[in-house]
């Protein structure tokens, strides 16, 4: 991502070599797309990468089918075959019943999905998506991208994805390449962007980010200990609080799932009565997924702390408490 002229687009089509480069190399499964062969190139085009563009760059006159078929079509696969790859592309962007439907009679988010579409017909190992969603409202630009991002979790793709729009590319990017004046200025995972910025223009850059959207449970947990088996008695869960100067304590199962959760206070009379774990403790636990945003985060954190974070299989991965998020949050002045 960058400002308009930081060369993002004129990068991408580097890849592809829609610009030819002036110099270095484009190493795709260790074969030079700089340096092949007009054939080479077409084959790398046809099989290996595919393009979506900012402007849809449809075929008007021909219908949804078609124009996702166009792809096959110029790779010589037959009618019987080419149809059902790209009817399975149009349902997999959402835009089954619309095969037969002319491009022009689409809105502008159905029209960006047909040209997904086409990219995805032909099976690519990249998607080169030149500020694909630039060109729509900004609600189904919103739509537009959690649609790619579930695209991406269900097919594994590698996507390079240009943009301008510093939100967007935190949407999006697993790793972001900030460009300035034709050079890379930073690239890194959002949060690396956000926390370390590589130069004065990278902190400009983004100065004033919603910090809240961008971190998630998981940079702000703390490791997931102490915590005292379901197995154990009020004894050893007032020793560990003690030892570790906190005041509640997690209750686990061998499998590592959470349990309930004790204070010192029903650890003390529970140790004095002679019950147990399990007869005293509150299985009013919060749990969040490690992937959470901190703005879904503070509203739960403020009504229940501390809070266990725990992945898909159940496992206590983290423990969140006020105090780590408010110190994620805190901006060092410079």
């Amino acid at each position: 991502m960058g400002l308009s002229g930081s060369g993002k687009s004129t990068l991408l089509r580097c890849i592809n070599r829609l610009i030819e480069p002036t110099d270095g190399h484009v190493l795709l499964d260790g074969d030079d797309v700089a340096t092949a062969t007009a054939e080479e190139l077409r084959e790398m085009r046809r099989k290996k990468m595919g393009m979506v563009f900012q402007n849809f760059a449809l075929i008007p006159h021909r219908t949804v089918l078609d124009n996702v078929a166009y792809g096959l079509e110029i790779q010589g696969v037959s009618k019987d075959e080419r149809y059902p790859k790209a009817e399975e592309a149009i349902e997999t962007v959402g835009l089954k019943g619309y095969e037969e439907s002319k491009t022009s009679q689409l809105s502008g988010g159905m029209q960006q999905r047909v040209g997904l579409a086409r990219a995805l017909a032909t099976d690519p190992d990249i998607l080169l998506m030149d500020e694909a969603f630039s060109a729509l409202d900004p609600l189904i630009r919103s739509e537009m991208q959690d649609e790619l991002l579930a695209l991406e979790d269900k097919m594994q793709k590698t996507i390079v994805f240009v943009s301008h729009d510093l939100d967007e590319a935190l949407k999006l990017g697993d790793r972001i390449m900030i460009m300035n004046d034709g050079k890379i200025a930073q690239i890194g995972t959002a949060e690396e962007i956000l926390t370390e910025p590589a130069d004065d223009y990278v902190s400009k850059f983004v100065a004033g980010v919603d910090r809240t959207k961008i971190f998630t449970a998981e940079a702000v947990m703390k490791r997931a200990e102490p915590v005292v088996s379901i197995n154990s008695g009020p004894k050893v869960a007032l020793q560990l609080m003690r030892e570790h100067g906190i005041s509640s304590i997690f209750v686990v199962n061998r499998e590592k799932h959470v349990e309930g959760i004790i204070t010192v206070d029903d650890a003390l009379g529970a140790s004095k009565e002679g019950k147990t774990l399990r007869d005293i403790m509150s299985d009013d636990v919060t749990t969040i997924h490690p992937d959470t945003p901190l703005n879904e985060l503070i509203p739960v954190i403020e009504n229940s702390s501390p809070l266990a974070v725990t992945r898909d299989d159940g496992k206590l991965t983290g423990i969140i408490v006020r105090g780590s998020v408010l110190g994620a949050l805190a901006i060092e002045e410079v």
